[in-house]
């Protein structure tokens, strides 16, 4: 399955990624790309928010969404991006791209959504030639009990309403269980005021293929 249609979200998203962008998420994509080199493999890619901040010394960026509308909104983006940009339908579960083919993959804002974040990140895994790099950036479990609290009543229904989104699920430990050693990350609290928001518990980091 290649197509996954999430028609109201994929209205909604890029008007509320605008805010986001504003308040700091901008930043927070040039700081995941920031070095990135080579071919690069981006899941998720959604309407293009990322293909602005790749820097000249990517060759070309192979980029993976699931949903039309965002696909074809990407797709205008590409035409703009700075490096060579080419947006496929897919899953991140099931990528169709040849074993170690890629120097850098990219999930920004993704893996809180995908069906099943461990086998994607055994595909991003699959992906990577040994040594390369996982450039990540996603909201995760938070780290005191009343914030997760909070997120395990908030996915009793989040999921249902933003396109699949767990605002409870633990990437971090995810990606570090899956055949990747974290090289740096950091922990920040995104967008504010954090308290009234269950998504606000944000990773940003690069991990290695080992």
């Amino acid at each position: 399955m290649s197509d996954v249609s999430h028609p109201i979200f994929a209205r909604l998203y890029p008007r509320l990624d605008a805010g986001c962008a504003k308040a700091g998420g901008d930043a927070h994509r040039a700081e995941l790309l920031a070095g990135a080199s080579g071919r690069v493999l981006e899941v998720g890619a959604g309407y293009g928010a990322n293909f602005a901040h790749y820097p000249p010394e990517v060759t070309e960026v192979v980029a993976v969404e699931p949903e039309p509308r965002l696909r074809a909104m990407a797709g205008r983006s590409a035409a703009e991006a700075p490096v060579p940009v080419t947006v496929r339908p897919g899953v991140a579960e099931d990528l169709d791209v040849d074993d170690a083919s890629f120097d850098v993959a990219v999930a920004s804002l993704v893996l809180c959504s995908v069906r099943d974040p461990v086998r994607a990140l055994a595909e991003l895994r699959r992906a990577l030639r040994p040594g390369g790099e996982l450039r990540y950036y996603e909201h995760v479990r938070g780290w005191t009990p009343g914030k997760t609290r909070v997120q395990r009543y908030t996915d009793v229904v989040w999921p249902f309403i933003a396109a699949g989104c767990h605002v409870s699920r633990p990437t971090d430990e995810l990606i570090a269980r899956s055949g990747f050693t974290v090289r740096d990350e950091r922990r920040f609290e995104f967008p504010t005021p954090a308290r009234v928001n269950p998504a606000s518990p944000h990773v940003l980091g690069t991990a290695v293929r080992d």
